[in-house]
């Protein structure tokens, strides 16, 4: 395999840095309890220059989450974060006592994995590998 450095066809991605959701204005208070207090996120401090535009960041492991306000706000209903976890029925019992609805799926081969909305109806998927 070539080194995908020196390979000029190849674009050489790494990971992905970041996923954006979008939010309502004024929804921050709800991310924090939602990515935050429910989830064990750690809230990331945004750069000024990007604060004055509202939303927040979370971190944790190597998932990194941006929520960023949209003024003529809509939920993501489809397109949506697949995000890997390593204990999967500790998440879903997280969000099922926060009053957050999971929805399992066991067709995607290989994983276990489940889907939930955040606090303004976009979708979220929640997946382990099997074994």
């Amino acid at each position: 395999m070539a080194d995908p450095h020196s390979d000029p066809d190849h674009l050489a991605f790494i990971h992905l840095h970041h996923v954006q959701l979008a939010i309502p204005e004024g929804g921050e208070e709800a991310c924090r309890a939602f990515w935050g207090d429910t989830l064990g996120m750690h809230e990331l401090a945004k750069p000024s220059e990007l604060a004055a535009r509202g939303g927040c960041w979370f971190r944790s492991g190597g998932v990194e989450v941006h929520l960023g306000v949209e003024r003529d706000f809509a939920p993501a209903l489809k397109a949506h974060p697949g995000i890997l976890v390593a204990r999967i029925d500790d998440v879903a019992a997280r969000l099922t006592a926060a009053g957050v609805k999971v929805t399992w799926d066991d067709a995607f081969p290989g994983h276990r994995r489940f889907y939930a909305d955040d606090p303004f109806g976009n979708r979220l998927e929640f997946l382990q590998p099997l074994g």
